[in-house]
């Protein structure tokens, strides 16, 4: 898998990460847990994102 390819699978995910963590989010009663390991994933993806993007040529 190329660097490319590998750094949109991660944006796709991160998306979607944020969209499930919106839909909590806007439950009546959200699942605080759910969304804390939401949120942690979401970060640890946005850390490899930007790790990928600082060894790719400008």
């Amino acid at each position: 898998m190329s660097v490319q390819s590998r750094l949109e699978s991660l944006k796709a995910r991160h998306n979607d990460l944020e969209s499930r963590i919106a839909e909590e989010d806007h439950r009546p009663k959200p699942d605080d847990d759910l969304v804390g390991r939401l949120k942690r994933e979401k970060l640890h993806l946005k850390e490899e994102i930007e790790r990928l993007r600082s060894t790719v040529p400008a």
